[in-house]
C-alpha cells in the first residue's frame, strides 16, 4: 500500500464514521445540548474532563464556551478540569490518579451543573470516578464515548445523556468527538443567543 493509498483510506474511514454517527447520534447530541443550555441559562456551568486527546477536547470545548464559538456573545461558564498541573499532580500524588477529576467535581460542581465526561473507550477510571462524583452532587452528566461505551456508558443515570460514537478505532472516535463538540457549541449558542 502506498502512502497516498493510506492517506485516502484515513479520509474514507473518517467520512464513513461521521456518516454513521450523523444517523446514530443526532438525538443524543440535541438532548445533551438541551441539558447544557438549561444549566447555563440557570446560572450553572459545564465542567469537562478526559485524558490525552480527550483532555484536549475538554479544553477545546471549554475555550469555545468561555470565549466564543462562531457568534459574538458573552462568555459562558465552562471549566476544563484538565488544565491545572498543580491541582492534578497534588491529587495524583496525595491520593490517586483515579481521583484527579472527581475531587474537582466535588469541589466545583453544584446541583444543576453539567459534566462533559470524555473517553473514547469509555474505560477511563478517573473519568468514571468523575461521573460518580457528579451523581453524588446532583450534576448531570454527558458521556462522550465510543466502542461499547465501557463502564462510563454503563454508569449513565436517569437524566444523563451518552453520546456513543459507533466505531472501534480511537482516531475515528476522536474525529467524531470534535464534530460533536462543535455541534454542542452551535446548539448552545443558537438556544441562548441565536435568532433561529
Amino acid at each position: 500500500m502506498t502512502d497516498l493509498q493510506r492517506i485516502l483510506g484515513h479520509f474514507q474511514e473518517s467520512i464513513a464514521a461521521k456518516q454513521a454517527s450523523m444517523v446514530a447520534l443526532g438525538d443524543s447530541i440535541a438532548d445533551a445540548a438541551q441539558l447544557m443550555t438549561a444549566a447555563l441559562r440557570n446560572g450553572g456551568k459545564v465542567l469537562a474532563c478526559g485524558n490525552g486527546g480527550s483532555a484536549g477536547d475538554a479544553q477545546h470545548f471549554s475555550a469555545e464556551l468561555l470565549n466564543r464559538f462562531e457568534m459574538e456573545r458573552p462568555g459562558l461558564a465552562a471549566v476544563a478540569l484538565t488544565t491545572d498541573s498543580s491541582t492534578l499532580t497534588s491529587i495524583a500524588n496525595d491520593y490517586a490518579f483515579e481521583q484527579i477529576f472527581s475531587k474537582q467535581v466535588r469541589a466545583l460542581g453544584r446541583p444543576g451543573d453539567c459534566l462533559l465526561a470524555i473517553s473514547t473507550s469509555g474505560n477511563s477510571p478517573n473519568v468514571l470516578e468523575a461521573v460518580h462524583a457528579a451523581h453524588d452532587g446532583d450534576v448531570r452528566v454527558i458521556g462522550l464515548t465510543g466502542r461499547d461505551g465501557g463502564p462510563i456508558g454503563a454508569a449513565m443515570a436517569d437524566g444523563d445523556v451518552e453520546i456513543r460514537v459507533p466505531h472501534e478505532r480511537t482516531a475515528r472516535i476522536q474525529e467524531v468527538h470534535l464534530v460533536v463538540i462543535h455541534c454542542l457549541c452551535d446548539a448552545i449558542d443558537q438556544a441562548l443567543y441565536g435568532a433561529g
